[in-house]
């Protein structure tokens, strides 16, 4: 059952494991029975979480069975929740590229956001678009959030400098992506071009580049400031390991002032 888990995972298209997932939700609780780890987002409990990522990055217990949230989504959730005003603030006008399963509906459903979301092809998506130009004014978001998305690319700086381009003065942003704290800088080599070198190289067989330490430096040359949020400050260690984050992550946030 693993093994053919793991093969649906990483080979079926995104948009059909997005609509495969609402049908598996109805069966996790039951399947993963237990109070071991819970997702702050879905806030259930189970005996472990589900294992993900590719055969160079594979992780074990990160993948909430419910609602799919994998460690990066938890912290951002926390973020959001703790340490921010995203719930609470009277009304923010956000833009959301390649929605994530796991904040879609919670988002949608908020009084106090305005709430836009846009991919090139996710069926969760209000506009589709290549997110090299945004086919939208400048200076119109309070919020944005782009998380996995810099690492498939082909200019990321040109993609950043789009959005740092729609979000207000004062607006915020956060945009995730893979980071190999062992590298100082991103890797790169256009040379690498088949699904089986890219894996090996980049974690994964659709990546184009692995960021390393340098990435807050690609946000800063696409106009923004950026304010580190360190896990480890902010949780102890049996946070950490209920929720299964990931050890040592960083948060970005990038800022337009």
């Amino acid at each position: 059952m693993k093994s053919i888990y793991k093969y649906l995972l990483n080979t079926l298209p995104r948009p059909l494991l997005i609509r495969l997932s609402y049908i598996f939700k109805f069966f996790a609780p039951y399947l993963y029975r237990g109070n071991k780890v819970t997702c702050p987002v879905c806030e259930k409990s189970f005996s472990s979480f589900l294992s993900y990522g590719s055969s160079v990055a594979h992780r074990e217990n990160v993948l909430c069975p419910y609602d799919l949230t994998l460690e990066r989504h938890r912290l951002m959730w926390l973020y959001l929740k703790n340490e921010s005003d995203f719930f609470t603030a009277n009304k923010l006008k956000v833009l959301h590229i390649a929605p994530e399963q796991c904040f879609y509906s919670k988002f949608k459903a908020q009084k106090n956001l305005d709430y836009l979301t846009g991919d090139l092809e996710s069926p969760l998506a209000d506009l589709h678009f290549d997110l090299h130009h945004i086919p939208l004014e400048d200076n119109q978001f309070d919020v944005v959030f782009c998380n996995h998305v810099m690492e498939h690319v082909d200019d990321p700086i040109q993609c950043m400098t789009e959005l740092f381009r729609v979000m207000k003065i004062g607006g915020w942003a956060i945009m995730q992506v893979p980071q190999d704290f062992s590298r100082e800088t991103t890797y790169e080599d256009a040379s690498i071009t088949s699904p089986e070198d890219r894996e090996k190289h980049f974690w994964q067989k659709d990546h184009v580049r692995l960021f390393g330490k340098d990435y807050p430096q690609w946000l800063e040359k696409s106009g923004f400031s950026v304010d580190v949020f360190e896990l480890t400050n902010h949780y102890d260690q049996e946070t950490i390991d209920k929720f299964r984050l990931m050890q040592g992550e960083l948060l970005y946030i990038a800022r337009k002032k």
